[in-house]
């Protein structure tokens, strides 16, 4: 199996990217994956911004149908959309100045992972924060 962001970029994103999450794909559906991953984020001191078609508010914190229309800066970006989609918002991601992208368990797209990459900007794919943040200790 192929890995996508060893260790220490695990680690870097959780600890040292920043705290202002866009979790694209969250919406108030709470039997969704991305709402219990929003929901431990916000647990562990993290800011969560919902980046929904909907634009709903989640967890407390306004939602944007969009990464272009959040008016402040994002450190990372969580995707939680099908991995046809996932390379447009990575591009998305590193156009607004993310400093990290994170694709979800199951999310996998090797060439968006190197878009990304040769942006400059750190990525992990195909693991999940909410599983690796406790691992922290």
């Amino acid at each position: 199996m192929t890995s996508y962001g060893d260790d220490a970029t695990v680690r870097g994103i959780l600890t040292g990217a920043g705290d202002t999450w866009a979790v694209v794909g969250l919406s108030n559906n709470t039997a969704r994956a991305a709402y219990g991953v929003a929901r431990v984020l916000q647990r562990y001191g993290k800011r969560i911004v919902p980046v929904h078609p909907k634009a709903e508010t989640v967890l407390g914190e306004p939602g944007y149908a969009s990464l272009a229309e959040i008016p402040f800066e994002v450190d990372v970006v969580d995707v939680f959309v099908n991995s046809a989609l996932a390379g447009e918002v990575a591009d998305q991601a590193v156009a607004v100045g993310a400093k990290a992208v994170w694709f979800q368990l199951g999310v996998v797209d090797e060439v968006a992972y190197g878009r990304v990459r040769a942006a400059g900007v750190s990525m992990v794919m195909d693991r999940c924060p909410a599983i690796e943040i406790p691992r922290l200790g």
